[in-house]
């Protein structure tokens, strides 16, 4: 038994079943022992997800090096974060938006907004322009993880009404949508990831 055991074992149990599995009762039967033997290395539920979350921070580390071009070095991190999320999507789902207080979080951190110092922006603006790097490189991963953590069959449907149900609408009703009908469906397949994150850091470009 070691917290490294623990994490892994919780994030496969919420990898099969969601985040519902994620008790101290179920946790220690998918370890084989008792649920109180866990609390001997976290204090409860929310901070082993806050070691979750870490977790997922380490292997989006792993093997990373910012390189002497700050724009690519942010451009890998924020794909690495994807990556990630979508290899745990039901991990990332609830684990996007909390502070884990741990080391793998404060080495992307220091790596964040050391590259945006060395670019030539003010702490202020550093600590800034990170923030908003770092939001958005989370909540558009989750999103996707979230969407990839549905049923086969839900996002079948989901996909096929941009070309079934929307090729419907009257186009005196949704003009605009009828003016992009015949781009709606290629359009809106696959991901947004890349150029969202290519337009923040474009725009942090010219900003420095």
């Amino acid at each position: 038994m070691s917290e490294d055991v623990i994490i892994e074992c919780a994030v496969r149990l919420i990898g099969h079943h969601g985040a519902e599995a994620l008790t101290m009762r179920k946790l220690g039967a998918a370890l084989g022992c008792d649920p109180t033997a866990v609390y001997r290395y976290f204090r409860g539920t929310d901070d082993l997800l806050l070691a979750i979350a870490d977790f997922l921070i380490g292997e989006t580390l792993e093997g990373y090096e910012p390189g002497p071009d700050w724009v690519a070095s942010l451009r890998e991190l924020g794909l690495r974060v994807r990556a990630g999320y979508l290899r745990h999507p039901r991990v990332a789902a609830i684990a996007a938006s909390r502070v884990t207080r741990r080391h793998n979080e404060f080495r992307a951190v220091e790596i964040g907004v050391g590259l945006l110092l060395g670019a030539g922006f003010t702490p202020v603006e550093a600590v800034r322009y990170y923030r908003a790097f770092i939001d958005t490189v989370l909540g558009h991963a989750a999103l996707e993880a979230s969407y990839a953590a549905l049923d086969v069959d839900v996002r079948t449907a989901d996909d096929r009404s941009w070309d079934e149900t929307y090729n419907t609408l009257p186009s005196a009703d949704y003009p605009a949508i009828g003016a992009v009908r015949g781009h709606l469906a290629a359009g809106m397949a696959g991901s947004p990831f890349e150029d969202v994150l290519d337009l923040l850091l474009e725009s942090l470009a010219r900003r420095v």
